[in-house]
Parts: C-alpha cells; structure tokens; sequence
C-alpha cells in the first residue's frame, strides 16, 4: 500500500478569522443595545469609537511600524474596541477610553506579536491600564437611564458589589441583576442580553464551553461555602449575576488565543479564575474580581496546556 503524506494542515475549514470575528460583533450587539438603553447613547457611541479607531490603529501599526504591507484588517481589533468598551464605567472619557485601546493594540497585543502571540487578553489588559491610570472616571458608577434617549441626566452611584463589600449587605432584586437595571461597566450588566449573544456563538460552534461551565460552577460552589459560613459574604446567586462575571466567563476568558487548548487545562482555567475572582471580591480592597483573575490566568495557560497535552496515539508510558 501506497501512502502519500504531505504538508499541514491536514484538516481544512471554510471559517476565516473575519467570519470569527464578526460572529463575536453580532453576538456582543444584544448587550451593546441595552447598554445604550441603560446609560444612554454615550455607551453604545464608545463602542462604535472603539471598532472603528481599533482598526485603524491596528492598520496604522501593521502597515507603518512594523512594514507589513500585506497586511488585510481581520476584525480583531474591532472586537477588542468594542470589548474594552464594555469593560470601562459609562463615565469614562472617550479620549481616555482610546488611551486604554491604544495600550491594548499596542502593548498587550502587537508587541508580543499580533493575533495568535499574545499572552494576555488585550481588552482586559487596556483595562486594567485605564484603572490604574484613571481609578476615578475607572470606578465612578451610573444609575441606569432607562432610556434610548442621549439627552438624560445621570446619576451616580456604587455598584451592588461595592455596597456589599462596604456593609455587608445589600437590597437588589435578583430580576433587576438579571434584566441589568443596575449599576456597572457599560455591558456587564444585563446577564440575560449576554447569554443572548453567548448561545448564538454557541450555535455557530466559536465558543469553548468548558470555560464558563467550570468558571461559573466554581464561583456557585466556593460562594455557597462562604455564605453558609457568614451570609454577609453574599449569596452565591448574587455573585452569579453582580459585576462582571458573566461577561468576563462568557466572552474574555473564552478567547481563543489567550485560553488553554486541551479540554483539561480549560478545566483548571475556569476554576483557577472563579476561585481568584472570590479571593478578591472577598478579601482584597477592590470589590471586583473578574478582570485580573482572568489576566493571572492568561500568565499559567503556556504551562497548563504543557502539563495537560493528552498522549500520543500509542505512546507507551516509561
């Protein structure tokens, strides 16, 4: 018998990095709308800022610094405006915003090498730049508008996270977490606009399940504990649904690039990142979590996807 071998990829698909790309848009706009409707025109005008000057300045990178001048824009920095745009409060400049999407592109993404090199998550890691750049506009809160309209006056307030960790309770309907009548980052807040967005990418094949099953079943489990211990660590429902936990298990540690390949290593990454995300909530001076829980483990997923690569099809253990 004859075999003809010849050179990868062996398996072939039809998906371009555009078509991902603009699946994970149309998923986001659920969310994206009802952030105009919670805090007005404002929200959803960063978003639109964040696509459009993402690629542009990507493009500006690709082809002026770094002489790539085949470069075609791909839609990932879209994606990476329009996330980094739902991770910043509605009271964040637009000036600032694009200070944090430049060190996003720039920094997290380009100077380890582009698409498919980057260590860390470039949307979360322009926010983690903005919140330590600019703490106040960073973590100054809106109540929601309730409105489409652009011309509303707003009103600040703290987030259901923050109140719990200032006085150890806090009164919020768990509809009012669900539905996003509440304060938070521009598109944290409505869980079930989110999970809308979540099952069209789950239906198009794009997402990595494993993640937010284990991401989210940790925090339900480890909560529990904590709240029979001493309630006023919260419920486990209210840490479910308060802050950035579903966008964060749904749509950042999900990424492609910056989340382990095998099936167990996604595994340990989404109990590695509930059980820092309650560390911090819990015990640390900032109410929230999410972000750098996912950000420290982008920093482990070279090494979980060595220590967990499956064998070879028939390798013999020494």
């Amino acid at each position: 018998m004859k075999l003809i071998t010849g050179n990868a990829p062996h398996l072939r698909s039809t998906d371009t990095t555009p078509r991902v790309m603009l699946d994970v848009i149309i998923a986001l706009l659920p969310a994206l709308i009802g952030a105009w409707y919670f805090f007005g025109f404002y929200a959803f005008f960063l978003a639109i800022l964040g696509a459009f000057f993402g690629e542009l300045f990507e493009l500006f990178i690709m082809k002026v610094l770094r002489k790539d001048k085949n470069f075609v824009p791909n839609g990932s920095a879209a994606v990476t405006g329009i996330l980094l745009a739902m991770n910043v409060s509605p009271a964040t400049s637009w000036w600032v915003f694009l200070l944090g999407l430049v060190f996003a592109l720039g920094v997290a993404k380009h100077a380890f090498g582009g698409l498919g090199m980057n260590i860390f998550n470039p949307a979360l890691a322009g926010r983690a730049f903005l919140l330590v750049s600019f703490p106040v506009q960073m973590t100054t809160w809106y109540k929601p508008t309730l409105s489409f309209s652009k011309w509303v006056d707003v009103q600040t307030t703290a987030t259901p996270l923050a109140v719990l960790k200032e006085t150890g309770s806090v009164n919020v309907s768990y509809w009012d977490l669900f539905i996003g009548n509440r304060a938070g980052s521009i598109g944290e807040t409505s869980v079930l606009l989110l999970l809308i967005g979540f099952a069209y990418l789950v239906a198009r094949k794009r997402i990595k399940l494993m993640i937010p099953i284990f991401y989210i079943g940790t925090v339900f489990v480890m909560s529990s504990f904590f709240y029979f211990a001493n309630p006023t660590f919260g419920t486990p429902l209210f840490h479910i649904l308060s802050g950035g936990l579903m966008l964060g298990a749904l749509f950042m540690a999900t990424d492609m690039v910056t989340s382990p390949m095998t099936i167990k290593g996604q595994a340990i990454f989404g109990i590695g990142a509930g059980v820092m995300t309650l560390l911090i909530r819990y015990f640390a001076g900032y109410p929230e979590g999410v972000s750098l829980s996912i950000l420290l483990m982008n920093a482990f997923v070279p090494l979980i996807d060595r220590y967990t690569q499956p064998r070879i099809f028939g390798e013999v253990k020494s």
